[in-house]
């Protein structure tokens, strides 16, 4: 298998004067790309950086740093991406845990940077001098890494415990890319929204994706939304893959209009669960020729695919091209003992898998948790329907054991979601004395709905009695990770703000 190196110089042969990328004002052919970048790998090999060394980058989706990745390709050198909010202690974890030999930043993180201890004693460069590297010239870049090398290491999201670093090797990256593509039917030269993050894998599975096709990278540094909507106009964008809270934020906002993403065909999202409500409205909007639902995760990019998401909403379809999938008892460990037809187990994907990872980072007790029998435990709940299809019913942390009975808060999301005066809706389970935990629902209300309207709407629908929610709070908004996952811990923590109702209501 090719190395990503190599992979980006086969691109460079084949499509040399095709718009490769965008960011503003610049706007590279392959050939103009692969020169930049191979000034940018010639003076980083100079700084003394070698194959298998750890980088460690705080920058946004900007042409520096997706030109830094394929730098990084051509060396063998192993990216080490943190969110570009990164704090100075997140900063120190990054270093020490990865052994980073040099970090990159931008005006964003350059105070974190400053302030972290570890790297003061470490080579530093800014996205500015980055670019200014790229000015210059150089030999053509040659791979120096093999498909066996490691690519990546991004950090899982760390919300209970530190973050555990998932190692990558080429071929795996490689192998995910081209799942991709296969799975999300793009054709030669796409145009795709660079704004999922390059620290998140749905970034880095874009970026790479649209070289192997000849496609069109454009950056969006950070999502807004009317920032969004100029460049999927403006450059005839023809795909979108994002997480379901940004595709929220683009159709409620008030610059949207159907006819200025007339350009884009085909939609896949992936990160957390869809509602119905959102669903309904982005088949009936975009009216895309194909809509995937991406079911993965950072150690092994895909679980399974729905490529009809809108004419079975929730399901999850079936597994990957490359990957093997069970639902299997709750609490057990043995991959053999699967769950019944409808009844909710834990989902586990293969190792075999040639987009896995092969274990974490230095994280013996991690990959005891969840690597048994040459399996992965996902660590997420869902069930097999009599067609085949998976359906996802959230984390096993996160489910709601309500006087016995077991509550998917997905289930109930979806439901509300459905009702008109529902913008964005969050579940949990909050301690009751008599029922251990009730079902309570977070929402953000569109217009003057009540609590009573919505047990109305839950009832007419046919949510089971013990799922209804007990509690309804109007909140200003649902809290969310950076990359729109939904953070039910904070509601459960009471880390929340309850809608303001003005005095003339």
């Amino acid at each position: 298998m090719f190395d990503l190196g190599t992979s980006f110089l086969a691109s460079v042969e084949r499509d040399p004067d095709r718009l490769a990328i965008v960011d503003g004002e610049v706007r590279l052919s392959y050939r103009d790309w692969y020169g930049k970048v191979s000034a940018l790998a010639a003076a980083l090999d100079e700084t003394g950086l070698k194959r298998g060394d750890h980088v460690l980058t705080a920058m946004q989706n900007r042409w520096e740093n997706a030109s830094l990745h394929w730098a990084c390709q051509f060396l063998g050198l192993i990216v080490t991406p943190l969110n570009w909010r990164a704090k100075t202690d997140e900063i120190d974890f990054g270093i020490a845990d990865a052994g980073a030999r040099a970090v990159f930043y931008e005006v964003a993180t350059e105070e974190a940077v400053r302030l972290s201890r570890l790297a003061r004693d470490l080579p530093q460069f800014s996205a500015d001098a980055l670019a200014g590297i790229m000015d210059s010239s150089a030999r053509d870049a040659v791979p120096l890494a093999d498909a066996a090398d490691w690519s990546l290491m991004l950090y899982t999201s760390g919300t209970t415990s530190k973050p555990k670093g998932v190692p990558r090797r080429h071929r795996a990256e490689r192998a995910g890319a081209l799942a991709h593509v296969a799975q999300n039917l793009y054709r030669h030269g796409e145009r795709t929204l660079g704004v999922m993050p390059l620290y998140h894998t749905m970034g880095v599975r874009s970026l790479i994706a649209s070289a192997l096709i000849g496609g069109t990278f454009v950056c969006l540094p950070r999502f807004e939304v009317a920032k969004a909507l100029d460049l999927i106009e403006r450059e005839k964008i023809t795909n979108l893959y994002l997480v379901p809270t940004l595709y929220h934020d683009l159709v409620h906002h008030e610059a949207f209009s159907p006819e200025r993403v007339a350009s884009v065909r085909k939609l896949g999202y992936a990160g957390a669960s869809m509602t119905d409500g959102l669903l309904k409205r982005l088949d009936q909007t975009f009216e895309p020729e194909l809509f995937v639902n991406h079911y993965g995760s950072s150690e092994i990019y895909t679980f399974t695919i729905e490529q009809k998401a809108a004419g079975k909403p929730g399901s999850a379809g079936r597994a990957g091209i490359n990957q093997m999938i069970r639902v299997v008892k709750l609490g057990g460990r043995n991959p053999d003992e699967g769950a019944a037809v409808g009844e909710e187990g834990e989902i586990i994907a293969l190792m075999k898998s040639d987009e896995a990872f092969e274990g974490y980072w230095n994280r013996p007790d991690a990959d005891a948790k969840a690597l048994h029998r040459g399996w992965y435990f996902t660590g997420d709940t869902g069930f097999v329907d009599q067609d085949g299809d998976l359906f996802v019913t959230g984390r096993a942390d996160d489910m709601i054991i309500t006087g016995g009975e077991n509550v998917s808060p997905v289930e109930v999301e979806s439901c509300l979601s459905l009702h008109e005066g529902v913008a964005e809706v969050a579940v949990v389970g909050l301690p009751d004395e008599r029922w251990g935990k009730i079902v309570v629902a977070f929402v953000k209300r569109r217009g003057t709905v009540t609590a009573e309207d919505l047990d109305h709407h839950c009832r007419a629908s046919g949510l089971a009695n013990f799922r209804r929610p007990r509690r309804f709070v109007f909140v200003e908004a649902i809290p969310k990770s950076p990359v729109g996952k939904l953070l039910r811990r904070l509601l459960v923590a009471g880390e929340y703000t309850e809608e303001r109702i003005p005095e003339h209501q």
